[in-house]
């Protein structure tokens, strides 16, 4: 686990951090840019782990003005039912999961969906998906006539037996996938990067020269559970993605050595991947990410944006930083 978050500085310097925490105009201390895009904090909410922006508005205290963007729950073109159960499994330090990018398609959700939520709250990115190339192009072209913010490619999801990951684990397939949705969008295009892949640094470049914006660093890790007493997988579908904790270590080093290849061409990233706390959110942004992805944590600690963005700007304050920016990717040797 992370240590804890970083000690607080002398009073005034900490109620002036507090209060830029929950500023959300383009003034406050957390607030970014991202692909031209203006946020409120560097935090976002990871897709899967908030369904289509709207199920933690039901719980006490949480508000999406918390975070600077909300990636909605994974969408194919059609609607999807998922794998069987079981879809979840507790690990140590971590949980693996298989839903298997289960949605009512794009269609529902652009007509029924987007209109309901408040884009003043905050941003919303789409994370779309497929099982042919063909697919995220329906899917991206879909998205971009409507009021979305950005698109986040999922081309690593490794909990479905068709597309997902087989097109994130081959350079060559993750660079068509991305230039076939890059000729139907204008908008942000985020692909969300495989730790499951021989090198990780080949296939970024390849995704730049297909036109990607930005990264996502990384999706979950594949693994699987046992059941001594049956002797047969715990998921339903054998295998799943690996989350929380237990990842993090990963998460990190990718995250450094995909900047490597971003940062000659201004690619801001999304690091993820075991972010509980301030502590977690300030190494990966030390390592090179421009955003941090929170997730699996929210499903025991659904408030911990708040604290997370005022120990973040606690940290700043302290070191008389104006800005996430000014910290991003200054990790030493």
């Amino acid at each position: 686990m992370s240590v804890e978050t970083p000690a607080p500085p002398p009073a005034a310097a900490h109620d002036a951090a507090a209060a830029g925490a929950n500023e959300l105009t383009s003034g406050g201390v957390l607030a970014t840019r991202f692909c031209g895009l203006e946020l409120a904090s560097p935090i976002v909410l990871l897709s899967g782990c908030v369904g289509f922006g709207e199920e933690y508005t039901r719980v006490e205290g949480f508000s999406n003005r918390d975070v600077g963007a909300i990636v909605l729950k994974g969408t194919t073109g059609k609607p999807r039912l998922g794998n069987p159960p079981h879809r979840v499994a507790e690990t140590y330090e971590g949980m693996l999961n298989a839903i298997g990018l289960q949605n009512p398609g794009v269609e529902a959700v652009v007509r029924g969906i987007l209109p309901s939520l408040d884009f003043s709250e905050t941003r919303f990115f789409a994370n779309a998906c497929g099982s042919t190339i063909e697919e995220y192009v329906e899917v991206t072209r879909r998205f971009d006539d409507s009021p979305i913010d950005a698109i986040e490619i999922n081309i690593s999801c490794p909990n479905v037996k068709e597309g997902g990951v087989q097109f994130g684990n081959v350079p060559e397939m993750s660079a068509r996938v991305v230039a076939a949705c890059r000729a139907v969008t204008k908008k942000p295009l985020i692909t969300k990067m495989s730790p499951n892949q021989t090198d990780i640094r080949d296939n970024a470049r390849r995704c730049i020269e297909a036109g990607t914006d930005a990264f996502a660093v990384i999706n979950t890790v594949m693994g699987m559970a046992v059941d001594v007493r049956t002797r047969r997988a715990v998921l339903g579908n054998g295998q799943g993605g690996l989350s929380g904790p237990a990842i993090k270590p990963i998460a990190l080093l990718k995250v450094r050595e995909v900047r490597e290849v971003a940062a000659p061409h201004r690619i801001p990233i999304i690091g993820q991947g075991g972010i509980g706390n301030a502590t977690d959110a300030l190494e990966f942004i030390i390592a090179g990410a421009d955003l941090v992805g929170v997730g699996t944590a929210l499903f025991y600690e659904p408030l911990a944006c708040k604290d997370i963005n005022r120990g973040i700007a606690a940290y700043l304050a302290e070191r008389g930083l104006a800005g996430v920016q000014q910290l991003v990717g200054t990790l030493g040797s």
